[in-house]
């Protein structure tokens, strides 16, 4: 029997074990959770992107059905909670406060202005719709172009010209030598438009509070509800961290616009302390389309220098990116270090200067959506380089083979930071020609020249950055989360085990792909695992789930929690078999004597002993010993005392 086994689930192609409760309309959605008494709040959102806000007159509504309660901004300064934090910093980084509900300023359409909290949700939302608030409009601006223009309105005063940070990397002095010693010079001006998120699944949140104990308990839609309980607790809510319990159930679709803090987290929760109810919030489809995080908006200049024979040289990057109102969770992040340290592609570039701008709009937070920067990274380099083989009168693939890092030239030192470690790709350029027929292709363009039709054949070769885990260099960047991942394997006296990660899933598929990578390792059939995942009062601390991560990091702190399990396992049955560990081998859900499989105990024989305790195999090297006496002894005989009454059985001293 050999040690080397084919895995039998991880990697095959498997039906999902979660899908069933998804298509049968019985998934547990954060929308789906009812709390008995529990309220229902509706968002006052500003129409203006810039306003000064007046009074908000609460009698107003008063008096219409099913209201209970009308915040405002004022009632959460009152409450001294504080600004939402930003989750990534850089040198200088202007950050302005981020209350849960503005106080004198709405700073972009969407802006929640006041709260409505009524005892259905179609009363609260009749209710916000009739509240009166004194809106003064402001000039705004909405592009980063405008934003930064002479004589632009300011969208925060303590944000001067509206730019919230100024980033270089690269070497400036060797990329202008580059051009000026280029033969040819390409350059392009362009727009990555900004996205809108728009999972099937609106954002929800809903909030309890206990008095007796002082502990809160949040479902919300999460891609991370760790990272949502660390803000909330600890710089919003100012509680202890373990009075605050946050579960994400069900998620449908994420994107990365679920990763970060949101107002409405802060506010049910302040409203179920202050009405002593549960109160949720459910995010119309319209709602959140001026409320969730938006991706990319960059407007860029950049230029590439080249010989005479399409060489690149040099690489020259100017780039304005839209931050919006707000410096959300990952914002500042992602038009830097996620995004300038991918402008040298997969190419050879000796050298390369990127400038971005980080600009306030009065428009809605942009932060990370869909790859975050490297989209946008990719989106620029392989434009340039179309741009430049069409100038050089080139096949756009003989330019990216000319440029390709060559697979002899790793470990890769790009002059934007990072280090690439491997990589092959000419071959992949090759395949994917193959497949798409690359030479019938531009024949057949040729001939359609001319006519009332057009074909546009594209190429791209680009590389990913993902699977965030923790590193110095991530620090060094900025980063205020710790990327690492947790897992915790329990197996049950019966054999069945129970698998806890701190990597989220909303869509991904978590429920199958982990518990393949733990059937493999633990060798018992898939059906007898489950996994566990999305809530802190259950789960390990962990970073969540972004950034193509989860099987990256948390698989591989899966993999590591499960081979201590299969050490453990192959102690015991290595004591009960009377052999050496060494000797024991594991297939199938069996443990045997190598040479002997008549001799052998099952995954249940194991686990049961385990949870027993009473024959578990002598530690020889324990973690704690007896610290030696401090006073010699004469004598073997240990000393012994007895009780005030007449007992006389002998007590060790202790």
């Amino acid at each position: 029997m050999s040690d080397t086994r084919t895995e039998k689930y991880f990697g095959q192609a498997l039906k999902r074990k979660e899908d069933p409760r998804f298509i049968t309309g019985t998934g547990n959605y954060t929308d789906d959770i009812v709390i008995p008494g529990m309220l229902h709040a509706a968002m006052v959102r500003s129409p203006y992107a810039h306003a000064k806000l007046g009074g908000i007159n609460r009698d107003s509504v008063t008096g219409m059905p099913g209201v209970v309660h009308v915040l405002t901004g004022q009632d959460v300064a009152d409450a001294g909670l504080g600004s939402i934090p930003v989750g990534w910093l850089l040198p200088d980084l202007k950050t302005p406060a981020h209350p849960a509900i503005a106080l004198t300023e709405a700073n972009h359409v969407g802006d929640i202005v006041a709260v409505v909290i009524a005892e259905t949700r179609a009363q609260a939302e009749d209710a916000a719709a009739a509240l009166e608030v004194d809106y003064e409009a402001l000039p705004a601006v909405s592009t980063a172009s405008a934003a930064i223009a002479d004589g632009a309105p300011l969208v925060h005063d303590d944000v001067p010209g509206n730019v919230a940070f100024n980033f270089e990397i690269g070497d400036e002095a060797a990329t202008n030598e580059a051009f000026r010693g280029a033969a040819r010079r390409v350059s392009v001006k362009l727009k990555n438009h900004r996205l809108v998120a728009n999972p099937i699944e609106p954002r929800s949140s809903l909030a309890q509070f206990t008095p007796a104990s002082g502990e809160y308990l949040l479902y919300t839609t999460s891609q991370n509800p760790h990272i949502h309980r660390l803000i909330l607790a600890a710089f919003v809510m100012s509680i202890p961290e373990h009075k605050l319990r946050v579960v994400s159930p069900d998620v449908g679709g994420g994107f990365g616009t679920k990763i970060f803090q949101y107002q409405e987290e802060v506010i049910v929760l302040l409203a179920a302390r202050l009405l002593g109810r549960a109160v949720k919030w459910t995010a119309r489809r319209s709602e959140a389309f001026v409320s969730d995080a938006q991706g990319r908006d960059h407007e860029t200049e950049a230029e590439l220098a080249l010989s005479d024979d399409g060489l690149i040289l040099g690489f020259r990057v100017n780039t304005l990116a839209n931050l919006g109102a707000y410096q959300t969770l990952f914002a500042p992040a992602v038009p830097t270090y996620l995004y300038a340290t991918l402008l040298n592609g997969v190419y050879r570039m000796p050298a390369i200067h990127a400038r971005v701008t980080g600009v306030m709009t009065n428009t809605v937070p942009v932060d990370a959506y869909r790859g975050a920067g490297r989209p946008e990274a990719t989106y620029l380099v392989e434009r340039i380089v179309d741009i430049a083989a069409h100038e050089l009168n080139m096949d756009p693939a003989e330019l990216r083979r000319k440029n390709f890092i060559g697979p002899d030239e790793f470990p890769y030192q790009t002059p934007v930071a990072l280090v690439y470690d491997s990589g092959n790709y000419e071959p992949a350029l090759d395949k994917a020609m193959t497949m798409m027929n690359y030479p019938a292709l531009r024949e057949e363009q040729q001939r359609m020249k001319g006519s009332n039709k057009i074909l546009g054949v594209g190429l791209i070769s680009f590389l990913e950055a993902c699977g965030l885990a923790p590193s110095a260099l991530v620090g060094q960047l900025g980063a205020q989360a710790g990327q690492w991942e947790s897992s915790l394997v329990r197996v049950f006296p019966t054999g069945k085990v129970e698998l806890y990660t701190g990597s989220h899933s909303h869509g991904q598929g978590h429920e199958t792909a982990f518990p393949q990578i733990a059937a493999d390792e633990l060798q018992i059939p898939i059906e007898d695992i489950d996994l566990i995942h999305g809530d802190t009062g259950r789960m390990p601390y962990g970073w969540g789930t972004y950034g193509s991560r989860s099987a990256a990091v948390g698989g591989s702190a899966l993999k590591v929690a499960l081979q201590k399990i299969t050490t453990k396992m192959k102690r015991i049955a290595a004591h009960l078999l009377e052999a050496s560990v060494d000797d024991i081998e594991h297939e199938d859900g069996v443990f045997r004597i190598k040479g002997a499989p008549e001799k052998s105990k099952t995954f249940f024989d194991i686990s049961l002993m385990a949870h027993l305790a009473h024959n578990y195999p002598r530690i020889s090297n324990p973690v704690w010993k007896r610290p030696p006496s401090t006073t010699p002894r004469t004598s073997c005989t240990p000393s012994v005392r007895t009780s005030p009454s007449s007992r006389s059985t002998p007590i060790p001293a202790t």
